[in-house]
């Protein structure tokens, strides 16, 4: 049975985060609760250590939770094989790091290509890379190293590899925390105005206040819990 729109498809449920130090457990998330559905887009921010980053980990199966559930469509990945895991990071969730982390070998197109490899199907995405980097207006930048991109340009090849497998989730880290304003206010334009937006689901945590008021959910993360922002 397809999955009605109306549904949530992303939640987290109850997630605490835990680590140990020499004193006793150093509580960074505390009992969080949050869900989406397709096309939602929510803004994090919070004081540097408030935890938002292992939020982000956690949600994209990267960081296991101390306590609760995170579901995608379903399926809980922190409950699966991590090969099985793996696969699922891969197909259903895209990645945009403050720093872009692209291969400074690989052109922009090989860079976006680069989650593609793993797949029987990787051919298939050649047509779609380019027509990605088309979007983010890097048609001219295809064959470029990222050595030969400004950092906004840089960005934007990212944000087409997160998206080139056509994932349910994207999770953002700072996706701004590294530009100029104007690159800044592109890469926000391409984030929130994005045409896969009505199947996509958008998590960006932010410092920048800027950002996250072009979010229609906004939250912060203070004192280890998740609050709507201005409560």
């Amino acid at each position: 049975m397809m999955q009605s729109v109306d549904e949530t498809t992303f939640s987290l449920t109850g997630v605490s985060k835990d680590y140990p130090t020499p004193r006793g457990p150093l509580t960074v998330l505390a009992d969080v609760s949050l869900s989406l559905r397709a096309g939602d887009a929510v803004a994090v921010t919070g004081p540097s250590g408030s935890g938002k980053s292992t939020l982000l980990y956690i949600a994209g199966a990267l960081e296991s939770p101390t306590r609760g559930d995170v579901s995608l469509d379903g399926i809980n990945p922190h409950r699966i094989a991590e090969k099985d895991a793996a696969a699922f990071r891969n197909e259903k969730i895209g990645f945009v790091f403050q720093d872009h982390c692209l291969l400074p070998q690989c052109t922009a197109l090989e860079n976006v290509l680069i989650p593609t490899l793993v797949s029987s199907h990787s051919r298939d995405y050649r047509k779609r890379a380019r027509e990605l980097l088309e979007q983010v207006g890097l048609a001219d930048r295809v064959d470029h190293l990222p050595g030969e991109l400004s950092g906004g340009e840089k960005q934007r090849v990212a944000l087409a590899r997160a998206l080139v497998r056509r994932p349910r989730l994207l999770l953002c880290d700072e996706p701004t925390g590294n530009l100029d304003e104007a690159s800044a206010g592109m890469v926000a334009d391409l984030l929130l105005g994005l045409d896969a937006r009505k199947d996509l689901m958008l998590i960006a945590v932010t410092h920048s206040s800027t950002l996250a008021a072009r979010f229609p959910r906004r939250y912060e993360l203070r004192h280890a819990t998740l609050q709507p922002a201005g409560a």
